[in-house]
């Protein structure tokens, strides 16, 4: 029972619509949570699940909720109610109408103890410990938080699904032309990345548990299986604008691209660049793989100021960061445009992780690196691609315990949070430092980052430059993009580190 309401939790957080915001009494109702009214009045326009009981019967009390720009999602005959989705400054409204006996919080439910998808008495994974992900697995694992995985793909399997039997990876979409044209990953690039984010260990009774492990995933599958995981920009732009296009319906609050373009270029000009931003302006968090090629910074869509870019360190197989180092392979630098990469950093080599096809793809091509655990197959990659799904399933956790931060918000937090109390730091390759989960989870800044960043000219109105502070980010959309003066150049899973010194045993 517990997971049917994780699901109808995460059904009515998913669920949005736009409508006019009608005048309200700004007295606070005895009948409307305490939650509700400050939810009110520091962000009225956020979408906000609640349950409402009435005092009698008739259809006034539900068409009111339509009127100030609400959805009714599920009748609840049991408590004489319903539950419904509305802007947080139409409650007090709503509390006020007649029949209205009563308007709480559709919370999240948090368990005494985290069940045996979480226990960590197996965790063989030394990463999650290093970033501190499991000291919040007793409250916060990603339930209702929508991640999507712009990749290769994604293969259904043990480790995505639910102790209940829900697959997790909730949509599956694909935006490529050649071989293998289901979404499904006879690469075992996303499937790697999409465990890491959200895997729950169920195949290794515990032993390979990825970051958030009952996130809900979502496959957007961009690239050739036959061809290195190669995909192109439109791809890639075309999956972001899917993504976009139905944030509302899986609750996407993240999206994840371990990828980088194969051609240097400003931000300025990129397509992906310009489509990450419509999407960040639009309140998703970007995370992107910094990229594998040492010093240099300006392949898309790492080099974009606005997103979270993420470069890879060593935990030497260790749980403790005292230790660790920045990869060797892991890109830094100062882009053209004059902004230093990465944001920060986590652990990227020797990462054991789900694996997609075993007979094709980089399981192939690298028998040694297949990991058994009692009859099940895990893969061994190192990479940026799988430090960037470390922040991603951490921006999950984050969004679950705090719904109303925004992409720049969460970014300063992260960036504010992350450690820096370790022996190989350096601000020029680690950013803010290695990522800390528990930190940021417990922290409580609300600070901006990117203030007075400028967005991509593509997004430019004008001959003006646009900048964080002077413009309504929710009047950028994705018509006002000049999409005809860009290059469709290629893309490729470069942030993906196959030198044999950095595979172990």
């Amino acid at each position: 029972m517990k997971h049917f309401g994780r699901w109808i939790s995460s059904l009515l957080i998913g669920l949005s619509l736009i409508g006019p915001v009608a005048p309200i009494d700004s007295a606070q109702p005895a009948n409307l949570h305490p939650y509700l009214a400050e939810l009110a009045a520091h962000t009225p326009e956020a979408l906000v699940s609640v349950i409402v009981q009435k005092t009698g019967t008739g259809p006034a009390v539900e068409a009111q909720v339509r009127a100030l720009g609400g959805q009714i999602v599920a009748e609840l005959d049991i408590i004489h109610g319903f539950a419904a989705t509305l802007p947080a400054g139409q409650t007090i409204a709503l509390a006020h109408t007649p029949g209205v006996r009563a308007v709480s919080y559709n919370a999240p439910m948090a368990e005494a103890a985290c069940g045996d998808c979480t226990t960590t008495g197996k965790l063989a994974n030394t990463y999650i410990k290093s970033i501190r992900a499991d000291q919040v697995w007793s409250r916060l694992q990603g339930q209702g938080i929508g991640v999507a995985v712009v990749d290769s793909g994604v293969n259904w399997q043990a480790d995505l699904y639910t102790n209940m039997g829900q697959n997790r990876v909730v949509a599956n979409v694909g935006f490529h032309n050649g071989y293998n044209a289901t979404t499904f990953d006879a690469y075992s690039h996303g499937s790697h990345v999409a465990g890491i984010i959200g895997g729950n260990g169920r195949s290794s009774d515990g032993a390979y548990i990825g970051v958030a492990p009952q996130a809900s995933i979502i496959n957007v599958k961009v690239s050739d299986d036959l061809q290195s995981g190669a995909g192109t920009a439109l791809s890639v732009v075309q999956g972001l604008q899917w993504i976009l296009q139905n944030k509302a319906l899986y609750n996407i609050r993240v999206v994840n691209l371990s990828l980088n373009s194969a051609v240097a270029e400003s931000y300025h000009t990129s397509a992906i660049d310009a489509a990450v931003e419509v999407l960040w302006f639009n309140g998703i968090v970007v995370v992107a793989a910094a990229g594998n090629s040492g010093q240099g910074a300006d392949y898309p869509p790492a080099n974009d100021p606005f997103i979270i870019t993420v470069g890879a360190v060593e935990d030497k197989g260790t749980t403790s960061i005292s230790d660790d180092a920045v990869a060797v392979f892991s890109t830094y630098g100062t882009t053209s445009a004059g902004y230093k990469k990465p944001e920060l950093v986590a652990p990227g080599r020797n990462i054991v992780s789900l694996m997609g096809n075993s007979g094709q793809g980089l399981p192939a091509a690298h028998p040694g690196n297949v990991v058994s655990y009692n009859g099940s197959a895990y893969f061994r990659m190192s990479g940026t691609s799988m430090a960037a799904p470390m922040v991603s399933g951490a921006v999950a956790l984050l969004l679950q315990d705090e719904p109303q931060l925004t992409p720049d918000q969460v970014k300063y937090r992260l960036m504010a949070t992350a450690n820096k109390s370790w022996g190989g730091y350096a601000s020029a390759k680690a950013g803010a430092g290695i990522l800390d989960i528990a930190a940021a989870v417990n922290g409580s800044t609300t600070q901006s980052a990117n203030m007075g960043t400028q967005a991509s000219r593509l997004l430019w109105s004008g001959a003006q430059p646009v900048t964080w502070s002077s413009v309504n980010w929710n009047s950028v959309n994705w018509n006002s993009v000049n999409w005809n003066s860009v290059n469709w150049n290629s893309v490729n899973w470069n942030s993906v580190n196959w030198n044999s010194t950095y595979w172990g045993p």
